[in-house]
């Protein structure tokens, strides 16, 4: 059976979320906060987990 995640990701000062599914977290994760994909997480700076 394959697991998976939702994860939600904010950038604090603006309070805008963003919610995603992925089955390996911490690849998405590294993959938000370097802005190589998600044009939304890379135009408001989404890169903190909730």
């Amino acid at each position: 059976m394959k697991s998976g995640y939702v994860y939600i990701l904010t950038n604090r000062p603006m309070g805008v979320l963003y919610i995603g599914v992925t089955s390996d977290l911490a690849a998405r994760m590294e993959q938000h906060k370097s802005a190589a994909v998600s044009s939304f997480t890379k135009r408001y700076n989404c890169h903190r987990l909730v």
